[in-house]
């Protein structure tokens, strides 16, 4: 059954990939151009983020009570709404309603983050990370081959009568329409439903500890609930500036796109390797790479300049230390707790991860009106070194934990 449902997992994660992929640079385009100043193109991440943070709880309690099947439907469905959306905003010239409909757009990350959850359901404790890091890495080739749907989607927008820009947001529609069917018609029986009904837990029962509550107690899933936030905040902040700082210098749509892909690449392409290394390794050695792989990056943007080579190179790093963070810190919140408080955790690690890249992406643009792009990266890195310090104290203290061995 496991097997089963990573399968269907892995079909939706491509059809929401190509969704997310395919408006994740247009929108800080379209924010530039529909506000008149790049200085708002940072909203389009913030917005974005904001949805996702705000629809990860719903999301969850609703997988918690009525199972993954239709909150990831669900969650599908309302991303779609927001492809409708932004191609109406630009038609009327509307800066707020694409606001609006970057904000619906990001119920797709959400959805596409709960998936990885759903993964961990029903799978083994030796496997868990491989498991989920596989659903992430199926995200590759949608998220991979969205942003160059640019072109074709201006040739079918042309076709179709729709305003320019806009003609991607017709692949996200299709993609988030079939990801919800997939969902709905894949996942039955339901895994969380199943899982829970295999611990004797009434999955219709009122929720007992929200995840704040969780978070409060519990040393380890507060370390993996701020691992996940404070890594995509970083990721957040660069990759969304990044469209807005290669056209100022000269870059064409082709290649932003292309650079983009490559980013996206990073992010979940070597997934599967993170989590085979967290299962075999543990997490914490995996998170502390991660965090390498980000200061890597951010240094490359620091002293990058205008270098549209090392500016590729930077976004990569930052998308495999992305990769690395998320997959760890991932498989440190399922087993953090039991099956019963999960989804309580897993909405509230998916809120703060969102919560905190919406305040990276509304930052961002103002740092990089203030000092330059390079001013951005070395501000990101103060992030990055909180967790380096969190992840060397708790490893010192476990080994201080350890009995003396005879």
């Amino acid at each position: 059954m496991q097997r089963a449902v990573v399968r269907v997992l892995i079909i939706g994660q491509i059809l929401g990939g190509i969704g997310m992929g395919a408006t994740l640079s247009l929108g800080a385009l379209l924010a530039a151009q529909l506000s008149g100043s790049s200085a708002w193109s940072g909203m389009a991440a913030t917005m974005s983020t904001l949805g996702a943070a705000l629809v990860a709880v719903p999301l969850a309690r609703l997988a918690q009570s009525r199972g993954r099947r239709r909150s990831l439907a669900a969650g599908s469905l309302i991303a779609g709404t927001g492809a409708v959306l932004a191609i109406t905003a630009v038609a009327v010239d509307t800066f707020p309603l694409l606001l609006l409909a970057l904000m619906l757009l990001g119920a797709g990350s959400a959805t596409n983050l709960q998936a990885r959850f759903a993964a961990t359901d029903l799978a083994s404790t030796q496997f868990r990370a491989r498991d989920l890091s596989i659903v992430v890495w199926s995200t590759t080739i949608g998220a991979v081959l969205g942003p160059n749907l640019f072109g074709p989607g201006e040739v079918v927008g042309s076709a179709l009568g729709l305003p320019p820009l806009t003609g991607a947001f017709a692949f996200s529609l299709l993609a988030t329409v079939g990801a919800a069917l997939v969902y709905t018609v894949g996942l039955r029986p339901d895994p969380l439903l199943t899982a829970l009904a295999a611990r004797g837990v009434d999955a219709s029962a009122p929720i007992k500890r929200g995840g704040l509550a969780i978070v409060r107690t519990n040393s380890q899933a507060r370390f993996a609930v701020a691992v996940i936030a404070l890594s995509h905040a970083t990721m957040v902040a660069l990759m969304s500036m990044a469209p807005v700082h290669l056209r100022d210098h000269g870059a064409t749509l082709t290649v932003v796109g292309l650079t983009i892909s490559l980013h996206v690449a990073g992010m979940y392409a070597l997934s599967p390797v993170f989590g085979a290394l967290a299962d075999r390794v543990g997490r914490l050695p995996v998170i502390l790479s991660g965090q390498a792989l980000l200061l890597a990056s951010l240094t490359i943007f620091w002293l990058a300049g205008e270098s549209q080579t090392a500016m590729t190179v930077g976004l990569i790093l930052l998308g495999l230390g992305w990769s690395a963070s998320v997959v760890a810190g991932s498989a440190l919140i399922a087993e953090s707790v039991g099956v019963h408080d999960r989804a309580a955790l897993q909405g509230f690690s998916d809120l703060s991860m969102n919560a905190a890249g919406a305040l990276g992406g509304a930052l961002a643009g103002l740092v990089l009106s203030a000092v330059g792009y390079s001013g951005l990266g070395l501000a990101t890195m103060v992030l990055a070194g909180v967790i380096v310090v969190w992840s060397v104290r708790r490893a010192l203290a476990g080994r201080a934990a350890r009995p003396l061995q005879p």
